[in-house]
């Protein structure tokens, strides 16, 4: 059973940075493809960044200038680095998991969510 723990979240003010951190474990095959992302409270759930195991990446347009994903060398740990928050960036950020690399995308089915981590900007 995949599970995923997000971890990194917390009260920021804008113009400050935030690492979120993602803890994969139950992975039956090398390969997956994670995705993060976030929903604020009475929007629709934003999709952010995907990374497979291979470490190709795609950041969606809105967030490419601020934000960047990555993994460790052993690929169960996956984090988003944001930069330059702002108020508007303060919502729940989910990462979740598929265990196919291809297709990868923000689009795919996730089939494995952790619990969020929660993001405040304030200004």
């Amino acid at each position: 059973q995949v599970q995923l723990v997000e971890s990194g979240g917390g009260s920021v003010q804008s113009g400050g940075s935030l690492r979120l951190s993602c803890a994969g474990s139950g992975f039956t095959r090398n390969s997956r493809c994670l995705a993060w992302f976030r929903q604020a409270p009475g929007k629709e759930r934003e999709g952010i960044a995907t990374i497979n195991n291979e470490g190709s990446t795609n950041v969606a347009d809105s967030f490419k200038d601020r934000f960047t994903i990555s993994q460790d060398n052993a690929k169960t740990m996956f984090y988003l680095q944001m930069n330059s928050l702002n108020p508007e960036d303060t919502a729940m950020y989910y990462c979740a998991a598929r265990q196919w690399s291809i297709p990868c995308s923000i689009d795919s089915p996730y089939n494995h969510w952790g619990q969020g981590t929660q993001v405040a900007v304030s200004s």
